[in-house]
């Protein structure tokens, strides 16, 4: 091969290498150092790869005991596998730029590119230049690892805070989790007026959520550690007891009742936005909604034979409690969908309507296609 092109080539691999280096360390500080929900390229990638091997591998079985046991492991081994994927992508970077700088095989530079990025030293070379990308490489390589180890008391603290609240509804709305249970189990042992300290609660648990499910959106994908459970049936069944209790339980209005409704729907939306969930921001309160009315006068007449107080126009009731429902309808069909969420009636045990819906963010639409949403 005549100098002059090999000399460009080199060049022009060095460039390539350098590029791979500065977007692994971007979507590295995108994904684990910025304080915001940012979707970097190469994670996006790396997730869609990711979710498409546990969703082959959920698809192989039947029961949802089983499949909940697969994806179990989908949120860890991603997050421990990203980082790994970024040090691989690092190692390649800096293979290419080694390469594009010495006349050297690609293996001697592959070698050289090991020794640096995991500080083995078994390999150097005599070059400044050389030496230098060596030093950046290591740093490179030990600031990953350190972020890994200082991430991962972050997210299962956010975890933690997560579960307590959402395992003390095991006890309080019955398992599976259902609004009119919630309802009838305060009535019968604590009163409905004691439900004021649900909403308080809960208001502050959505605005975490939103904090922690946007800036460390791996958290969406953790599983609880009881099959039967899910934050974000959850939070379904929270939102459905505040729309029915302001809309149909004829009791004195508590304005906490309603900031608990909006504090959920802002927080699933932003979690929705993150992901690329497409919804109406400003939907009308005739819009249609995947409970039927049939349903809703099931579950009146259910609390209605429990003795719980209920307004009287049950038509009336029932448009005040679609226009609650209308605001988060689609958000929890299309997350329960998305984090393939245990049974809870209301929730997920209901598809997400075809074409309402797609996600185009961390999966794109076409991983939303496979997903069903």
């Amino acid at each position: 091969m005549p100098e002059l092109v090999l000399n460009s080539l080199r060049v022009l691999v060095f460039v390539l290498g350098l590029l791979m280096v500065g977007n692994t360390v971007i979507s590295a500080v995108e994904t684990f150092v910025v304080p915001r929900g940012v979707n970097s390229w190469l994670s996006q990638q790396f997730y869609r790869m990711a979710f498409a091997f546990f969703r082959w591998r959920a698809r192989k079985v039947s029961s949802y005991e089983e499949r909940d046991a697969v994806l179990v492991y989908f949120a860890p081994v991603t997050l421990v596998g990203l980082v790994v994927f970024f040090l691989v992508t690092a190692a390649i970077g800096f293979t290419l730029m080694y390469w594009g700088l010495n006349p050297v095989s690609l293996v001697e530079s592959f070698r050289l590119s090991g020794s640096s990025l995991l500080t083995l030293g078994f390999a150097t070379s005599q070059s400044s230049v050389t030496l230098a990308l060596e030093f950046a490489e290591a740093a490179i390589g030990l600031i990953l690892i350190a972020i890994i180890i200082a991430y991962l008391p972050t997210i299962y603290g956010a975890f933690s805070r997560r579960e307590v609240t959402v395992a003390m509804l095991e006890v309080r709305a019955g398992t599976p989790p259902s609004a009119w249970e919630l309802i009838a189990r305060y009535h019968r042992s604590r009163g409905l007026d004691s439900l004021s300290e649900v909403w308080i609660e809960w208001e502050r648990w959505f605005s975490e959520l939103e904090e922690t499910h946007t800036s460390l959106a791996v958290l969406v994908f953790f599983r609880s550690p009881k099959s039967g459970r899910s934050w974000i049936t959850a939070a379904g069944v929270i939102l459905d007891a505040a729309a029915l209790v302001d809309s149909t339980l004829d009791i004195p209005q508590d304005v906490r009742t309603r900031l608990c409704i909006r504090a959920g729907y802002v927080a699933l939306r932003h979690i929705c936005d993150f992901f690329g969930v497409a919804y109406n921001p400003d939907p009308n309160a005739t819009d249609p909604i995947s409970i039927t009315r049939e349903e809703y006068f099931a579950v009146y007449d259910d609390l209605a034979e429990r003795g719980i107080p209920l307004k009287a126009d049950r038509e009336q009731a029932w448009r005040d409690y679609a226009g609650w429902r209308v605001n988060y309808d689609l958000l929890v069909l299309a997350l329960s969908t998305m984090t393939m969420a245990p049974y809870a009636p209301w929730i997920s045990d209901r598809s997400l309507p075809r074409g309402q819906s797609r996600v185009r963010g961390i999966f794109g639409p076409k991983m939303g296609k496979q997903m069903g949403i």
